[in-house]
């Protein structure tokens, strides 16, 4: 058994150290843009205004988050964002629950083409439907409202795919069991199968919230108030309200300042979504 320990690590070394250079390429690939503008956000515009490349600022400028926070009214738009996200994310992993169990546990003619239906959702892009929601949701009055800007990201198909894989994976002994002992579907819903598909649950509302914080496409198109404008489409006020060779700073900051808490999020939970995809794989 000793004797065969060397080979054993000769063999798995080469492997190990590819792995492990792979795997920095591709933090690098991500991590580096995002550190480029978190030092650009402390630079003056003779640092950003020029050809050369110029990684460090020659003179740190952290004025220019105030300076960002007096131009544009990031209080307000911090609250519209964190209405919009909790209230929007959480709509969508509720109906994504609800529709998922359906597809699964209950039985009702065409099951198969709503689910085919629901497939189809994930394949048309939002600029796709962006002019018809704009004529529905404007027709009921929605512009420049909460409930206008979230009714028409509840439709989603992502979170009901990826929960009814995962419900279709749980013991069924388990559900059965319930049944016999009497309990309903709401009952064998919210004691059974929600709590062990919580890492899928969980998956789904954070890529929910990381949408819903992003959003960018529709508050522009339904938005016009100010007020209530969120974080995203509330960056294009701080672009207006600059000239283009001075504003790059302060750009960079108000994005530092958007970005920042949902990567805090990200970063927190991240393991939830690994967890949540590998309990939501496709069955073979």
């Amino acid at each position: 058994m000793n004797a065969t320990a060397p080979s054993r690590r000769v063999r798995l070394t080469p492997l190990t150290v590819r792995d492990y250079l792979v795997l920095l390429l591709a933090v690098l690939v991500v991590v580096l843009p995002l550190g480029y503008m978190l030092l650009a956000s402390f630079k003056g515009p003779s640092d950003l205004a020029t050809t050369d490349l110029i990684v460090f600022p020659e003179v740190w400028k952290p004025e220019n988050y105030s300076e960002a926070a007096q131009k544009v009214p990031f209080g307000r738009l911090f609250l519209n964002s964190g209405i919009v996200t909790v209230v929007g994310a959480g709509l969508k992993v509720l109906l994504a629950i609800l529709t998922a169990y359906g597809l699964v546990f209950c039985e009702f003619p065409g099951k198969k083409y709503v689910f085919w239906g629901v497939l189809a959702t994930m394949m048309v892009p939002p600029q796709v439907t962006a002019l018809p929601n704009y004529v529905f949701i404007s027709g009921l009055g929605g512009e420049n409202t909460y409930w206008g800007l979230i009714l028409p990201g509840l439709g989603t198909g992502f979170g009901t795919f990826l929960l009814r894989q995962a419900f279709m994976q749980l013991p069924y002994e388990v559900i059965e069991a319930a049944h016999l002992d009497g309990a309903g579907h709401w009952r064998r819903l919210w004691h059974c199968v929600v709590p062990m598909s919580l890492p899928s649950i969980a998956t789904v509302a954070l890529v929910s919230v990381v949408y819903e914080w992003n959003d960018y496409l529709w508050p522009l198109i339904i938005i016009t108030d100010p007020e209530m404008m969120t974080l995203p489409r509330g960056l294009t006020l701080l672009q207006n309200s600059e000239s283009a060779a001075s504003s790059f700073g302060v750009l960079m900051a108000g994005t530092v300042m958007v970005l920042l808490p949902i990567l805090l999020v990200f970063a927190i939970l991240q393991r939830h979504i690994v967890n949540g995809f590998t309990q939501g794989g496709v069955k073979g």
